[in-house]
């Protein structure tokens, strides 16, 4: 997962909320960090993912996959 992935998949999930989940709520997974500090440290956006959507009880078929752009028509 890219970043920029990861930032459509945080805004398309949390709307409004997502920047404040991601420097406020502290994830066991990545380290006791919040997102954005786990982002600093250089842990992969996927892992960050992955660790929000389980603090947040996100359901497993919106954690795969999100983020990426529709393919181009041609």
């Amino acid at each position: 997962m890219r970043r920029s992935e990861f930032d459509r998949a945080v805004a398309d999930e949390f709307g409004a909320r997502g920047g404040s989940l991601l420097t406020d709520l502290v994830l066991a997974a990545v380290g006791g960090r919040t997102g954005a500090d786990a982002l600093a440290a250089g842990i992969e956006p996927r892992e960050i993912w992955l660790a929000l959507c389980d603090e947040t009880d996100v359901p497993e078929n919106r954690r795969y996959g999100v983020g990426r752009r529709e393919p181009r028509r041609s």
